[in-house]
């Protein structure tokens, strides 16, 4: 083995760096942006219920009904929250801003809060009206 391969640096890795919010959240971001897919995949369904006749649309609608179903919207729904809160967030970096590491944390957080607060908040709405 020649002597470049031995002495040239290693890439850094996760045990290089120490783990902070901004890791997550974009670990997170990427996980929710494949979550979406079976979401979305849920919706088809959905709607591909309702142009099928009643029968159909009666038993997604019961789905959609039960706990499991509440369920699965409520998580689908912060996924779907929390995933444009992080690409709002990738779009204010995109314009040169928020890039301090103070900054991307307080951004970070405020992700994780705001998909939060908006979940909830719009669950309640629903529930209200």
């Amino acid at each position: 083995m020649s002597d470049a391969k031995l002495t040239r640096p290693l890439s850094p890795h996760l045990t290089v760096y120490r783990f902070r919010p901004t890791m997550a959240v974009s670990i997170i971001h990427r996980i929710t942006g494949g979550a979406l897919y079976f979401g979305t995949i849920l919706v088809v369904w959905w709607l591909a219920a309702a142009a099928s006749g009643p029968e159909a649309f009666a038993w997604a609608s019961w789905f959609f009904g039960s706990i499991l179903g509440r369920l699965v919207l409520f998580v689908y729904s912060w996924v779907l929250i929390h995933h444009m809160l992080g690409g709002i967030r990738h779009f204010i970096w995109d314009t040169g801003h928020g890039l301090a590491k103070e900054t991307s944390t307080k951004l970070a957080l405020a992700n994780v809060a705001g998909s939060a607060g908006l979940t909830v908040l719009l669950w309640l709405a629903v529930a209200i009206f």
